[in-house]
């Protein structure tokens, strides 16, 4: 799983950003449709206000919440 560290709107759906590597500071970028969020039972809205409490698994790919 690696830690999501940015999550912004998109016409689309929700385009997140995700550490890949911290140590060097890679990052990568995924778009979620509304869909998808929805068939994952993840609020779009707490996921734009709180991407740190999420984590995103590149094998999915999918979101799961990590902090409740």
């Amino acid at each position: 799983m690696e830690q999501i560290i940015d999550a912004r709107k998109s016409f689309n759906g929700i385009q997140v950003t995700y550490a890949t590597d911290e140590e060097i500071g890679n990052a990568g970028t995924e778009l979620f449709s509304y869909e998808n969020l929805i068939d994952m039972r993840i609020n779009a809205l707490d996921l734009l206000d709180n991407p740190l409490f999420y984590s995103f698994d590149p094998i999915g790919p999918r979101i799961v919440k990590t902090v409740e």
